[in-house]
C-alpha cells in the first residue's frame, strides 16, 4: 500500500497528516517543531510512504534536510499554487491544508517548487544579507546628503561621503552628532558588505555559469556569482520567458480584447533576481553603448524606470541563452 503525507508547517509547531490511496487518514496530529518527534511520528510508515510535501514557509530548511537526510522523500510545495487548488473551499484549517496537501500529491497534481541544494544555500543566503545591508547603506548615504543639504544649502556627492576621511563641520553640535551617527553607521556596514563580499567569492569556485555571465558589461564578481546561485540549474526553466518571468521582469497584466480586465501575482518570482538584472541594466546602459541607445528609445516611449527595466527583461533572456549554450554575451545579438 502506498502511502503519502502532507505537513503545514508553522513557526513553533507543525501538523503531519498521512493518508492511504483511498485518502484514509491514518495519521493526523500537530507535533512541535523538533525533528525527532516527526521522524517518530512517521516511523511506523516509513517503508510506505511514497514522499512527503512540505509547505514552503520562511522556516523549512531544518524539517526538508532533516527528513531528506533519514531517506525520505521531500517536495516542497508551492504554496501561491496550491492554494489556487483549493482556495475556493469552504472551510479550512491546518489539518485540512495538510491534507489537502497529500491529496493533491496522491492525485499527481501538487504544485511543487525548487529544493536549493544545502551545499550551496549558505552561501546564497550570505548573498542576501549583503544585499540587505547595501540597501541600509543607501539608506544612511541618502539621509547624511539629505541633512548636509538641508543645513548647508549644499549637496555634497555621494562619493565623497564615502570616503573615509570624510568628516564635515557643522555649526549646530546636534546636527553634527546626527551626521557623525550617519557616518558611523554607513561606515560599519561598508565594512560587512565588503567582508560577505571576500567570504562568497572564497567559498565559490571559478565555474562555468558565473564566468559565463561576467562577459555582460555590467556584471561584475559580486552580481555575477548572485546571479549564477539564484538561479540554480538553468535546465529547469523551459525557455527564455519562463526565466524572465521567475526574475520578475514581464508583466503581470491579465487582457482580453485587447482591453486590462486584471492583475497576476506580481511578485512570483525571484526579487533577488529582479533585483540584480536591474542592477546589471543600471551599469549595462553607462558601459554598453547599444544598451544606451536600447535605454534611450525607451525612455523616449515611456519613462526612465521602465527602460530600465525593459533593458533588465533583455539581460535576463540573454543570461538564460549564455548559461544554456555556455556562450558569452553578445550584445550586437542582443540590440539589434
Amino acid at each position: 500500500m502506498t502511502l503519502y503525507c502532507g505537513i503545514d508547517l508553522h513557526s513553533n509547531n507543525h501538523v503531519v497528516v498521512v493518508i492511504d490511496e483511498q485518502d484514509r487518514r491514518l495519521v493526523d496530529k500537530r507535533v512541535p517543531n523538533d525533528l525527532e518527534a516527526t521522524l517518530r511520528l512517521l516511523a511506523p510508515y516509513a517503508e510506505e510512504l511514497h514522499e512527503i510535501a512540505i509547505e514552503s514557509t520562511f522556516n523549512w530548511y531544518w524539517l526538508v534536510d532533516g527528513l531528506m537526510a533519514h531517506g525520505y522523500a521531500v517536495s516542497l510545495v508551492n504554496t501561491s499554487a496550491a492554494q489556487k487548488r483549493y482556495g475556493d473551499l469552504k472551510y479550512s484549517d491546518d489539518r485540512h491544508d495538510a491534507f489537502w496537501l497529500a491529496h493533491l500529491m496522491r492525485l499527481g497534481i501538487l504544485p511543487t517548487g525548487y529544493i536549493y541544494p544545502k551545499e550551496q544555500r549558505g552561501v546564497r543566503d550570505l548573498l542576501r544579507r549583503r544585499a540587505g545591508l547595501v540597501r541600509i547603506a543607501t539608506r544612511q548615504l541618502l539621509s547624511i546628503q539629505s541633512q548636509l543639504w538641508r543645513s548647508t544649502g549644499v549637496r555634497v556627492a555621494s562619493q565623497l561621503i564615502k570616503r573615509a576621511d570624510f568628516q564635515p563641520q557643522l555649526e549646530d553640535a546636534h546636527e553634527q552628532a546626527a551626521i557623525a551617527s550617519g557616518l558611523a553607521v554607513l561606515r560599519t556596514t561598508q565594512c560587512e558588505i565588503r567582508r560577505l563580499e571576500r567570504l562568497a567569492l572564497q567559498a565559490m569556485q571559478p565555474r562555468p555559469e558565473y564566468q559565463v555571465l561576467q562577459t555582460i558589461r555590467g556584471v561584475g564578481p559580486v552580481l555575477g556569482l548572485t546571479i549564477s546561485l539564484e538561479t540554480g540549474p538553468i535546465d529547469r526553466f523551459a525557455g527564455p520567458g519562463r526565466y524572465a518571468s521567475y526574475c520578475r521582469l514581464v508583466d503581470s497584466k491579465h487582457l482580453s480584447n485587447g482591453k486590462k480586465k486584471g492583475e497576476g501575482n506580481a511578485k512570483a518570482g525571484n526579487k533577488y533576481l529582479s533585483w540584480a538584472f536591474s542592477e546589471a541594466a543600471h551599469f549595462g546602459v553607462r558601459l554598453e553603448p547599444r544598451a544606451k541607445r536600447f535605454y534611450e528609445r525607451k525612455r523616449a516611449q515611456r519613462n526612465g524606470m521602465v527602460a530600465i527595466r525593459a533593458v533588465a527583461h533583455k539581460y535576463a533572456r540573454a543570461a538564460y541563452v549564455m548559461l544554456r549554450q555556455q556562450q558569452p554575451f553578445d550584445a550586437q545579438r542582443l540590440f539589434h
